[in-house]
């Protein structure tokens, strides 16, 4: 198969927005769209055959209207739709090992900024050996890092969630810097698939990268600093040098990216729900894969649950 990128669609705004960041990412990476539905609704005599009917129609035009979308927007793209039946989990993981990368749709939670990951997101996130990212659908006017709250049911349609996830749906004035990538970074892990599809996103969308590394002093550190404040200060350096040295072959490989390097103290996921204010996305790595029980680490699973921009997860080895 050809490479491509693939949408898992259904007809929510969430999956609209994801149809048009996933058309916007192919046509960066040169690569095809593919764009799927699948059909969970059970084919038996005690269902009638009319209304099996009418939701395969249903479905075919969902998709015929998604397929056309993308190539309006993106003059040459090639866009492939595919209906398939079975388990929407199974599925989709299945197209998403297949693809560069898979986008998929996440509601917004009301009042909080976030992400409201239903079982098959978080199925195909948890399992999947390729890059996921969840996308959801910006209320009108809502300000990045205010309460922005997930597409009303009676929000501005699939049309206009498109238009606003193609555009980044980022309010720079909230933050007062352009949006960028933001790459969450353990450095004493390796990293390079994360490292990867950071710069390349960067890359091929003209955006700065911002890479963020927490680190936390050891359990004795609090009775070390009594006796010697200057210990704190020596870590963070070292974790800064460390930070410098992992990036400077990939320095060397994207020269045009421009790289903004961060260290913090503290729990990585706070950091990271920090600055994902304003970003227009947000990369993070996951490490390990579990085929019966989907799994994520703790700072996946909390910053795919809060960050105010769409969350790139990358599995690692």
């Amino acid at each position: 198969m050809n490479r491509h990128v693939t949408v898992g669609l259904d007809d929510s705004t969430e999956s609209h927005a994801a149809a048009a960041w996933a058309a916007r990412e192919a046509a960066s990476q040169d690569v095809a769209l593919r764009v799927v539905h699948v059909e969970e609704w059970p084919i038996t005599p005690e269902i009638p055959l009319t209304l099996t009917e009418a939701l395969v129609e249903r479905y075919e035009t969902l998709l015929r209207e998604a397929a056309e979308r993308a190539r309006r927007d993106h003059p040459g793209l090639d866009v492939t739709t595919e209906m398939v039946h079975g388990r929407a989990g199974a599925e989709l993981t299945r197209a998403a090992d297949e693809s560069e990368v898979t986008a998929l749709g996440s509601r917004g939670l009301g009042g909080f900024v976030g992400f409201l990951v239903g079982s098959v997101s978080l199925a195909v996130v948890a399992t999947s050996t390729r890059p996921v990212v969840l996308v959801r659908a910006e209320q009108p006017g809502a300000e990045a890092g205010a309460a922005e709250s997930g597409a009303a049911a009676g929000g501005s349609g699939a049309a206009g969630a498109a238009e606003q996830a193609s555009a980044g749906a980022e309010d720079v004035a909230a933050t007062g810097s352009p949006p960028d990538v933001v790459l969450g970074l353990d450095i004493s892990r390796p990293c390079d698939p994360l490292l990867e599809f950071a710069f390349g996103t960067a890359a091929r969308r003209n955006l700065p990268l911002r890479v963020v590394h927490s680190w936390s002093p050891p359990a004795s550190y609090g009775y070390a600093a009594i006796l010697d404040p200057e210990i704190g200060t020596g870590l963070g350096r070292r974790a800064a040098e460390g930070l410098a040295e992992l990036l400077r072959p990939w320095r060397s490989r994207f020269p045009e990216v421009r790289v903004v390097e961060k260290v913090v103290v503290g729990p990585a996921a706070r950091e990271l729900v920090h600055a994902s204010r304003g970003a227009e996305l947000l990369v993070v790595g996951r490490r390990g894969r579990r085929p019966a029980l989907p799994h994520l680490g703790h700072v996946a699973h909390a910053v795919i649950h809060h960050s105010a921009a769409p969350v790139a997860v990358v599995p690692l080895a």
